[in-house]
């Protein structure tokens, strides 16, 4: 798979230890081969609107593969999500993967590549720096300030809202 090809992957929070979320929610994001995946984990948390990002995460994937933030402990040769390009992980359409953020709560987010060799210009007009969401349903968990979208094309528009 070509490092500079373009991805779109749909990623849905499934829950958490304690929580499952039904129905869940989810963002499809614009990706490169060139991207990180840890430029990955910071677009699907701010895609789930995340505030609290002091907290560890990790991909993993059904060949049992894991990365995590800053690789892994001293003994430890687990591969670190800054210098893990997706174009090096051979993702194909339909390959399925797990993001986990903040690895005590343990946020498990359901991965899937939707596509591959997409034109960032027809799904997103140029070519973001970083992976981008093109499209989301349903309100994260995560963001207790969720406004009625009404609130914001009202004030989008120019008209004042009404009350």
């Amino acid at each position: 798979m070509a490092e500079r090809g373009w991805f779109i992957v749909r990623v849905e929070l499934v829950g958490r230890i304690d929580e499952e979320l039904h129905p869940p929610p989810g963002r499809d994001f614009l990706a490169s081969g060139g991207h990180s995946l840890l430029e990955l984990a910071v677009a699907i948390d701010t895609g789930f609107a995340r505030w609290d990002l002091g907290h560890l995460h990790l991909f993993r994937f059904p060949t049992g593969a894991e990365y995590v933030l800053g690789g892994g402990e001293d003994d430890d040769d687990t591969p670190s999500t800054e210098s893990t390009r997706l174009g090096l992980l051979g993702l194909r359409k339909g390959t399925e993967f797990e993001y986990v953020f903040d690895l005590g709560d343990e946020w498990l987010h359901r991965c899937e590549v939707r596509a591959v060799d997409v034109d960032p210009e027809v799904e997103f007009g140029d070519e973001p720096l970083a992976p981008v969401p093109l499209f989301g349903w349903a309100t994260s968990p995560i963001s207790t300030d969720a406004r009625p979208p009404t609130t914001n094309r009202a004030r989008s528009s120019g008209r004042a809202p009404s009350r």
